[in-house]
């Protein structure tokens, strides 16, 4: 994830974040390799970041530029409900509210995309003296991501996805094959998982569940998935 920022200071590069369930599972399996989630913070960087953090009081700065793209767009469409939805963005923007933090629908969230403004990235506005790791957590919050795990001897590895993704679409983030071929996937989640000593005692316990491809994971499942390609 890389986050532009701007009045904030924090410095430049990547930071790893702290994930208190992947440490308890790096304890439990002391597996040969760990892979966090590492935030790349970028300074002023607003094209190339996924999502944005910026000083409550620089927050115009960011949204200026916002109002010069719709202002130009408004100037150059005719169509009328393309011109609508500028002006409702304009009216958002002027009121100093980032464009992800207004409510569009179906239609205009396919138009806004088109458009593509900066601040209809998940969009952060907090006080300059902020914590890197509350940052992050902020950003984590805003664009709605969580984490799932795989774990094992040989790995414990954090992978990040959108809220409300399905196993098969996490599956892939593993590996492309996974997907390709999915089955099923065996699924316990971190809370139930750390009740025990190991896998299979979570078993035993009855807190590990075989799923279908459009299972919804969860913040903190760990899965196993079952393929064949």
């Amino acid at each position: 994830m890389k986050i532009g920022f701007l009045g904030l200071d924090i410095e430049e590069g990547k930071v790893k974040y702290k994930d208190d369930k992947l440490n308890k599972l790096t304890e439990k399996f002391s597996p040969k390799k760990v892979s966090p989630f590492f935030v790349e913070f970028i300074k002023e960087d607003f094209v190339s970041a996924d999502c944005l953090a910026v000083n409550k009081d620089s927050v115009l700065d960011l949204l200026i530029l916002d109002m010069e793209k719709m202002e130009t767009r408004l100037a150059n469409t005719n169509d009328e409900t393309e011109k609508k939805l500028v002006r409702k963005c304009l009216d958002s923007l002027e009121k100093e509210i980032p464009l992800c933090d207004v409510e569009f629908n179906e239609e205009e969230s396919q138009m806004m995309r088109g458009l593509a403004p900066l601040s209809l990235k998940p969009t952060v506005l907090v006080d300059s003296d902020v914590a890197q790791t509350v940052l992050i957590e902020k950003m984590l919050q805003k664009s709605n991501t969580i984490f799932f795990y795989t774990a094992g001897p040989k790995e414990v590895h954090a992978w990040p996805a959108a809220k409300d993704t399905d196993a098969v679409t996490c599956a892939g983030k593993i590996h492309s094959d996974l997907a390709r071929g999915f089955i099923k996937a065996e699924i316990v989640n971190f809370e139930d998982f750390i009740k025990g000593h190991n896998m299979q005692e979570a078993k035993s316990n009855g807190y590990v569940k075989l799923v279908d491809k459009d299972y919804i994971v969860q913040y903190g499942d760990i899965l196993d998935i079952r393929f064949n390609v």
